[in-house]
């Protein structure tokens, strides 16, 4: 049987870890032992949490207040050496495939709005055979970081779509900020990296407890 629900939104848009991609405790202990290893004080799990979906630099020199700029190559050098070594353990969250193609299905456009660099956001994508299900993508360092909102804007016009019509979803109160500066609507995921007590503020339509409930709120507000 035909879905002939009027849609809402015909491009959605994506954060990736923590979102899509069950990566926020591996990021976490990565961030903790860069910052140890080039001589900074560990910061808590809180700390590190909070900073995922920034862009690389930026969140890197925020965990680690007391280390020295001249020292934030190296952080970079080890926070990526230490994610290599475990970044073929992530998986994505169970149900997030069958989500995506119900919403391919359904005529919406895909997208990834991501803190990620452009070549760990295409390892990851091919690691899980990922890249078709997207219609476009935006990293860090190839735009601005989150909350800026021009990785949303460029997606939104790539794919001719206009903010009314533009629904971002992500895990961090970065990403709901991205939707607010960029004028689109945003729904919060709780499983990720930021606790959801901060989310109201940026007026979510909706928060999801699981991927289970975030695809049964996108199949019932399309």
């Amino acid at each position: 049987m035909t879905d002939t629900t009027p849609r809402r939104f015909d491009l959605i848009a994506f954060d990736w870890d923590g979102t899509l991609y069950d990566s926020t405790r591996l990021i976490v202990r990565c961030i903790q032992a860069a910052v140890v290893d080039v001589g900074g004080a560990k910061p808590s799990e809180n700390d590190a949490a909070w900073v995922i979906g920034l862009g690389l630099a930026e969140a890197l020199a925020r965990a680690a207040p007391d280390v020295p700029k001249e020292k934030y190559a190296e952080l970079g050098h080890r926070y990526r050496y230490h994610y290599l070594q475990h970044q073929d353990d992530l998986v994505l969250f169970d149900g997030v495939l069958p989500m995506l193609d119900a919403l391919r299905e359904r005529g919406h456009k895909l997208a990834v709005a991501t803190g990620k660099s452009r070549r760990g956001l295409n390892d990851a994508l091919s690691t899980v055979a990922l890249r078709d299900r997207f219609d476009a993508s935006r990293t860090a360092d190839e735009t601005f970081g989150k909350p800026h909102p021009r990785m949303l804007l460029e997606l939104m016009e790539e794919l001719d779509v206009p903010p009314e019509r533009t629904l971002m979803i992500g895990d961090t109160t970065h990403d709901l900020q991205l939707a607010l500066n960029a004028g689109c609507a945003s729904v919060g995921v709780s499983y990720g990296a930021h606790e959801p007590g901060g989310f109201d503020v940026l007026k979510p339509l909706f928060i999801a407890h699981s991927v289970d409930s975030l695809s049964a709120w996108l199949q019932a507000n399309p």
